[in-house]
């Protein structure tokens, strides 16, 4: 269903009021969503896979209970993969792949390198 005029009107000007007020805020609704958030899960669920491998590799021939970890930490991630890829849906996917598209795969890399870096720098 369509907004109607004054809808749209007063939608505006909230926007406007917003951007005014706090325009930091503004932009960082603007340019997050749902999917951006399901693609980071993503990626840390396909990390923890990994992870979860190579400690059930690791360690399932020394000790069978650090191997049973390793295979949680495997269905674990799986269960969040599995989830967020619900969540993204179609869209998500599509958002996604324009991304990568647009920004090429090696600047989505240098986000995450750069967003890790600056997550766990030290305060000197």
């Amino acid at each position: 269903m369509p907004l109607s005029e004054h809808e749209q009107r007063v939608l505006h000007e909230l926007e406007q009021a917003l951007y005014q007020q706090d325009p930091a805020f503004a932009d960082r609704v603007r340019s997050e969503s749902v999917y951006k958030y399901a693609g980071r899960y993503l990626k840390w669920s396909v990390a923890g896979f990994v992870a979860g491998l190579a400690v059930m590799l690791f360690f399932f021939t020394t000790n069978v209970f650090l191997g049973f970890l390793g295979v949680l930490i495997m269905f674990a991630s799986l269960v969040t993969f599995w989830t967020n890829i619900r969540r993204m849906g179609k869209a998500g996917w599509e958002e996604i792949g324009h991304s990568l598209r647009t920004d090429g795969i090696g600047n989505a890399l240098h986000d995450t390198r750069g967003w890790l870096r600056d997550r766990f720098r030290r305060n000197r």
